[in-house]
């Protein structure tokens, strides 16, 4: 008896798409708003909850409001497959979204063919992924890396707290807790994602396999000088938090060229000036720092160096200075033998690929403690992401979502044909 085909239906993953972008749109940019615990993001969560229900899944929802959808036996240990629906402000379309829809759809195309796995797939929907709150709070929750402490402390950019963002939409803080699962539930988790570089558009290949990914340090500072009037007072007399940041901002090349790799990132991506008024002298800027790269040695070092070069910025203009350390989440070495797997199969499928790392930071990072992880990159236009500028054709995402199915149906113990 022949074997089941399954292929990705493209229209439908359209459409799964389009009706996860019907939330936190922009009219006025083109770009998409869903920060994680926002009403955007919760009627998202709620709709995709909703579409999955709607075909059948088994769908629930933990005390971190991962969105889980199950395809096949009710007992046992899954592949867990999928990523995120949470944005970055005016962010695009595909980020994180897209690998969510894929994952639903390789499970569609499944049930089509009459593919049964031998082991469970769970859909996932992950939260919180774009680090509102210094972390990846879904991923982290179920791999039970989050503590009491950790939630209690947690806020963002704007100085709201994760427990209230959550209070306000009427959910327990504490629950996150529980959303930690059993070692030995998920099997491997599968991950498809937009490369957010242009890597594979400028070398014409229609698939990435990230081997490893940065990590990302994120810390908060504050330059605290004196608010004065830009008139008055003269130029070697002032403390002035601004021009201490300028100069702070201005080492970081030179930083990174001495110290960095080809794979190092320092970001000063948000910055508060106080009173931000043009005729006053800055008193206090607070600003983001972000450091990546896929050595942790490497990122200690950049680290400390930058500390030091703040701490040397704040003196020269007069400044006081403060550092919290919001998140740190070391780089990871995906696992080697799924790796292996997912290029294998895509020769087989004639797809060609290329063994890449990772600069951003994606649940699979967070999920390779827990069980092995793979990630699977499809071409950016112009590498542009975290922008309404942000896009990936058609048949770059069909070649991609089609290798994630056979992968999930190699995996699960299914069975399918050769793509033609």
């Amino acid at each position: 008896m022949p074997q089941p085909v399954a292929r990705i239906n493209l229209e439908r993953l359209k459409t799964l798409l389009e009706g996860v972008n019907g939330f936190g749109c922009n009219p006025d940019t083109g770009g998409y708003s869903r920060p994680g615990f926002s009403k955007a993001d919760m009627d998202c969560r709620a709709w995709f909850a909703a579409r999955m229900q709607q075909d059948d899944l088994a769908v629930r929802t933990d005390g971190a409001l991962n969105i889980f959808g199950r395809f096949g036996p009710g007992d046992g240990p899954c592949i867990l497959a999928g990523s995120h629906l949470d944005t970055v402000v005016d962010g695009g379309a595909y980020d994180g979204a897209l690998g969510a829809c894929v994952a639903l759809e390789c499970v569609l195309a499944m049930k089509e063919a009459g593919i049964t796995p031998g082991i469970a797939i769970e859909v996932v929907a992950t939260s919180e992924e774009e680090g509102r709150f210094g972390g990846m709070l879904g991923a982290q929750a179920m791999t039970g890396m989050v503590t009491p402490e950790w939630i209690a402390g947690a806020k963002d950019a704007d100085g709201t707290y994760l427990m209230q963002a959550m209070q306000e939409q009427g959910l327990d803080p504490a629950a996150i807790l529980d959303a930690a699962r059993e070692p030995g539930s998920v099997a491997a988790f599968l991950e498809l994602h937009i490369e957010q570089g242009p890597v594979l558009e400028q070398e014409r290949l229609p698939i990435g396999i990230a081997d490893r990914i940065s990590g990302v340090c994120s810390l908060e500072l504050s330059f605290s000088g004196v608010a004065n009037h830009s008139g008055t007072t003269p130029m070697n007399l002032r403390a002035d938090a601004f021009a201490g940041l300028a100069d702070l901002a201005h080492a970081v090349p030179g930083l990174i060229a001495d110290l960095g790799t080809g794979q190092s990132r320092i970001t000063i991506g948000h910055v508060t000036l106080t009173p931000n008024h043009p005729h006053t002298i800055p008193g206090k800027a607070v600003f983001s720092v972000i450091i990546r790269d896929t050595s942790e040695d490497v990122m200690r070092t950049l680290r400390e160096t930058f500390l030091r070069q703040a701490e040397r910025a704040a003196k020269a203009h007069g400044l006081g200075i403060e550092c919290t350390e919001r998140s740190w989440l070391p780089p990871v070495r995906l696992d080697a033998d799924l790796a292996d797997r997912l290029e294998n199969l895509a020769r087989e499928h004639g797809l060609p690929a290329r063994r890449m790392p990772s600069g951003a930071g994606h649940d699979a990072q967070t999920m390779q403690a827990f069980c092995p992880s793979g990630l699977i990159f499809v071409p950016s236009r112009n590498g542009i992401s975290h922008a309404p500028e942000e896009h990936s054709d058609w048949q770059d995402i069909e070649q991609g979502a089609n290798l994630m199915l056979q992968a999930l149906v190699d995996l699960s113990g299914g069975s399918t044909k050769k793509l033609t």
